[in-house]
């Protein structure tokens, strides 16, 4: 409703956990570089806790949009299941086939994914288990959660395992009854409010990655956001959505502080003062109070001056009070010691950030200049007064694909891409990445390369990039159940060449079987699922399938 209005492109302030719209706070940001460098440790538990509202389920999502490509997740939502029922869900996610003579057997579905991790150790996997909600585990599944980490090499555990809830989760593995548990757990993090400082860089956050290009917020505003949600992220986004929308209403470009507390009105169901008026009604209080007791005071002094007789007689002060507060203590007045200045450190090299690195290299951030790079990545001409770049790409068999993702998007889709990304000044500058591991990329602009690592990058990237890729057909387009052609008969091979499968079909005709088999394909790589071999699915294939010449992330080291 409002977001045509604000220049946005989408709500802001939803409540569904986007990671795109991630704010790493301090906190939030150690705890995800431990969540995802922790993936290559011997394994154990990790415990992540935190108020209601303060992006745990965002930080699981975007954890596991940045998960390297040799791990393998089974992500738990509902725990309150019984220890079967934990252990099928754990199978099941991770795709283990169980006989059903098995499935009521945990002896035997421990067998099953004893099996299958040992055989995940020996191609070089992971296997991480994520329990969201985990405060609501039972007794008898925690008992059985611990079992699972004795599931082990000579050398390592095979299975990480991560607890994610509420601050009740730290009171149940204090339990003594769960204290073997509680003993394998080899990190903790708690997930605190926001300060004002990072509630205020929040909200411009999400407003920017919801396509903002101007202050919303007035700096009252973002104050009695604060205030008002106690810096918890999620109250945030309910009483700023609802400001956004009195604003638009009265067509008012900015939120000033007025309708962020009426705001939070609706949302409580109660009025809200400001700030400042307990503050002031005390000051008020506090006068009024004074008054009093002046005048109280100067009728008794008026009383005294009718009746002096009644007054009592003055006590003169003791000699030595008089002059103690003219003599000064000699301590007062000593030279104080001198102290030896120590000499400073010597200063350590810290690796460049990407902020400096952008500075350093303004001038080689603009548009044209990251598609020069991109283009000759793909040993493409590139004319910067040829016209529009995609353009350019069309006259040359290539396509564009401009999208909103995260790291794993990338990976998967492994070509070189254009990030935009913002510092803190609001400056935007377009860079290309052309490799990418599990923790670092390799940034380039102009000349110059950065091997950033991936945290530091996220800071300033909203999830908005720029692919280039050769479409089966000269101009791409959706294929669909019904159509038939050459472009239909790649698909069908593609998908075969995917799944290790001989073609065993070679038609070009797009039947159920096909629309069933690319059904799959999405379903297994994240894709929405609709049997409609769009852009994004063609270009996947394309990149899982690897056309010869075609240029790759992961070709310096990925």
């Amino acid at each position: 409703m409002y977001t045509r209005f604000f220049g946005l492109t989408e709500k802001p302030f939803a409540i569904t956990p986007d990671p795109r719209y991630l704010y790493l706070s301090e906190r939030h940001a150690e705890a995800l570089a431990h969540l995802l460098y922790g993936i290559d440790d011997a394994g154990g538990f990790v415990q992540l806790t935190g108020e209601v509202g303060t992006g745990k389920t965002t930080m699981v999502r975007s954890f596991l949009g940045q998960l390297p490509a040799h791990a393998d997740i089974a992500l738990i939502l509902n725990p309150r299941v019984t220890p079967e029922e934990f252990l099928l869900t754990i199978v099941d996610e991770l795709h283990v086939a169980v006989p059903d003579a098995a499935r009521r057997s945990v002896r035997a579905i421990v067998d099953l994914l004893n099996r299958f991790l040992l055989d995940a150790h020996a191609r070089g996997r992971r296997v991480v288990v994520i329990v969201d909600e985990a405060q609501q585990l039972s007794a008898d599944v925690l008992e059985q959660v611990r079992l699972l980490t004795n599931l082990e090499t000579e050398t390592r555990k095979l299975l990480q395992i991560i607890l994610v809830g509420q601050p009740e989760l730290r009171e149940v593995l204090a339990r003594n009854d769960l204290r073997q548990l509680a003993q394998r757990i080899t990190g903790r993090y708690h997930l605190d409010p926001l300060s004002r400082k990072e509630s205020a860089a929040y909200v411009r956050h999400r407003l920017k990655v919801a396509g903002a290009t101007t202050e919303v917020f007035t700096p009252g505003a973002l104050a009695e956001l604060h205030r008002l949600a106690d810096g918890v992220p999620r109250l945030i986004n309910v009483i700023a959505d609802r400001a956004l929308l009195g604003a638009y209403t009265r067509e008012q470009h900015r939120v000033p502080a007025l309708l962020v507390r009426r705001a939070a009105g609706e949302v409580r169901g109660r009025a809200v003062t400001p700030a400042w008026l307990p503050w002031a009604l005390g000051s008020v209080a506090a006068g009024g109070a004074a008054m009093l007791a002046f005048g109280l005071g100067a009728l008794i002094v008026s009383g005294r001056a009718q009746h002096p007789a009644t007054a009592p007689p003055a006590v003169a002060a003791p000699a030595a009070a008089t002059t103690a507060a003219a003599v000064q203590s000699p301590l007062a007045s000593a030279t104080p010691p001198a102290t030896t200045v120590p000499s400073p450190a010597p200063a350590t090299l810290s690796p460049p950030t990407v902020a400096a690195f952008l500075a350093a290299h303004a001038s080689d951030t603009s548009t044209d200049a990251a598609f020069a790079r991109l283009f000759a990545l793909w040993k493409t001409p590139f004319d910067v007064h040829g016209g529009r770049p995609c353009d350019q790409a069309a006259a040359q068999g290539l396509e564009c694909l401009a999208e909103k993702g995260t790291f794993a998007q990338l990976r998967l889709l492994n070509r070189p891409a254009i990030l935009s990304l913002v510092t803190e000044n609001g400056v935007e500058h377009q860079v290309v990445v052309s490799s990418l591991t599990d923790r670092t990329a390799l940034v380039e602009a102009g000349g110059a390369t950065l091997t950033a690592d991936l945290l530091d990058l996220q800071r300033g990237w909203y999830g908005e990039f720029l692919v280039l890729w050769r479409p089966p057909v000269a101009m791409a387009h959706p294929l669909r159940p019904g159509m038939h052609g050459a472009e239909v008969r790649w698909l069908r091979q593609g998908l075969a060449t995917v799944r290790g499968e001989p073609v065993r079909d070679d038609s070009d005709r797009y039947d159920t079987d096909l629309e069933r088999l690319v059904e799959d394909f999405q379903r297994s790589h994240r894709l929405v699922v609709d049997g409609i071999a769009g852009e994004q699915t063609q270009l996947l294939l394309d990149a899982l399938v690897g056309a010869p010449g075609t240029p790759t992330l992961r070709a310096s080291g990925g």
